[in-house]
């Protein structure tokens, strides 16, 4: 198959590099990733850890496919959109509440040495979580051919690499007798040398993750020779560590400047700030920025051998690993199966059976980038609203909360298949899983604020409700305007298929 080339809108002559249009262009891309980011990682705050992180890789991916390659086929558009959503998960098993406190509780105002410290941990670990998800998206967008089996290999090695990371820079770890780690981000008795035994370290994983962080990036630079990997992997790195501790200097700052939140404009800001889920906006926004960033930058490694829609995973097959994947995940995310918690404990035993079906399937990107993820943020919405509070009856709870946006999310996924069988191209599947994401992950996030209109009696949801909202009608705008940015280059048909996905003859 012909390599596909993403020259629009941003494969530019060199000489247009320095244009006013690409300028532009540039921007537009960075706005349109730090709204992805900044509202998927918003949101997340609210869901939490592995599965929660998944609504910004998916948002961003969607974005980043529809901007960059919108005249790829569909199938490999939904490859890098769901490839990003379980890189981005990854780092959900690292612990970094206490690392945040280090900057901000009140024993530290003051504290200059804990404040870096802290800030360090938190560039380290933001760095690990959005490293990651630039390692899976330039995967996803390099046209390198990653096969179902290599992924299954690579995913085992990784978890060898994370349990030799931990014992080298995660150990040792025996809180009985005050003995932590040398390099250690959490509460500890070296800030705190008074507490006794209320203090509560917990335990850190940063140090596998990184390793199986730098086990990949060497395996895409040395083994598969892709470049976009590796680039992608050091900017979303960057990235994600700017993002993280640069959005925790706004916590921090009105951590240690309490006092000037007293009084005047800055006491009703104070009033209405939620202060961490502005940290968590802030971190998404510089991460989804920087990769749009960085994916700008390297556009020429884009598709550089494209592998067209090849698929060695039959159908039945597929269907059986998306079972048993909604099967684990179900039963960790909501402890309905006794001794399921490895399976959420680290983010390459999760994605076991999800990476090689996205690699290899046909269903299971557009499956995963929309119904399976959706699954655990639907769950959670309908256990904050209708179990742990009576705010939305059960019956309607499920019916609303769950049974909609799942059915909605599963028909347009196959919708989605279909038509991406019959040419539709990547900027057309991107800008529908764009609008369908980015309104359905609002919606549920806005029912579990309470519905904070902006007319009603403001809360401290309130002006995150309203940045959410900002960046939901922006990505609107973008999905409508670009929905049409691939027409011009339909993807070829896979040999041996009809435009309907019907074989020949």
């Amino acid at each position: 198959m012909a390599t596909i080339q993403s020259d629009l809108p941003f494969n530019p002559s060199p000489g247009d590099v320095g244009s006013r249009g690409s300028g532009l262009e540039l921007l537009r891309a960075v706005v349109l990733g730090a709204m992805a980011g900044g509202l998927g990682w918003g949101i997340r705050g609210q869901y939490g850890h592995e599965t929660g992180a998944m609504i910004a890789g998916v948002l961003i991916g969607f974005v980043l496919v529809l901007l960059f390659i919108p005249r790829a086929t569909s199938l490999q558009g939904a490859r890098a959109v769901a490839l990003t959503a379980v890189g981005i998960a990854f780092g959900g098993s690292m612990t970094y509440g206490q690392t945040v406190g280090l900057t901000h509780n009140p024993f530290f105002v003051g504290n200059w040495a804990a404040l870096r410290w802290g800030m360090l941990g938190l560039f380290l670990k933001g760095g690990i979580w959005f490293g990651f998800a630039g390692a899976f998206l330039g995967i996803g967008l390099s046209g390198k051919r990653w096969r179902p089996c290599e992924m299954l290999r690579l995913l085992v090695a990784m978890m060898g690499l994370i349990l030799v990371g931990v014992r080298v820079l995660n150990r040792p770890f025996d809180p009985a007798h005050r003995i932590l780690p040398p390099l250690y981000f959490s509460f500890d008795w070296y800030w705190q040398p008074n507490a006794g035994a209320e203090l509560k370290p917990r335990p850190e994983v940063w140090g596998g993750l990184l390793f199986a962080l730098a086990g990949l990036t060497a395996y895409a630079q040395w083994v598969r020779r892709d470049r976009l990997a590796r680039n992608l992997t050091a900017v979303g790195f960057l990235a994600g560590g700017l993002g993280f501790s640069l959005g925790q200097c706004i916590q921090a700052f009105h951590g240690w400047n309490r006092e000037m939140f007293q009084s005047g404009v800055l006491q009703t800001v104070e009033t209405y700030t939620n202060w961490w889920n502005m940290m968590e906006t802030t971190f998404g926004a510089i991460g989804g920025g920087g990769l749009a960033l960085g994916l700008w930058w390297n556009r020429r490694l884009i598709l550089e051998e494209a592998s067209g829609d090849q698929v060695s995973i039959s159908p039945p097959w597929e269907f059986v690993m998306v079972a048993a994947h909604l099967i684990l995940l179900v039963g960790a995310e909501f402890h309905l199966i006794p001794g399921l918690d490895y399976f959420l404990a680290f983010g390459p035993c999760m994605a076991v059976v999800a990476l090689p079906g996205i690699v290899g399937g046909r269903y299971w990107p557009s499956l995963f980038a929309l119904p399976i993820v959706a699954v655990p943020i639907a769950g959670k919405t309908l256990l904050a609203l209708s179990y742990k509070e009576q705010v939305v009856s059960r019956p309607l709870g499920w019916g609303l909360l769950v049974a909609l946006p799942l059915g909605l999310t599963l028909w347009v996924a196959f919708w989605l298949v279909r038509r991406g069988r019959a040419g539709q191209s990547a900027a057309r599947s991107a800008a529908t899983g764009l609008l369908l994401t980015t309104w359905l992950y609002f919606a549920l996030n806005f029912a579990f604020f309470r519905w904070p209109w902006p007319w009603a009696e403001w809360t401290m949801r309130t002006p995150n409700a309203l940045i959410f909202a900002v960046c939901a009608v922006g990505l609107t705008t973008a999905a409508v305007a670009l929905r049409s940015s691939g027409d011009g280059g339909q993807a070829e048909e896979s040999p041996g298929e009809s435009p309907t996905g019907v074989p020949p003859g």
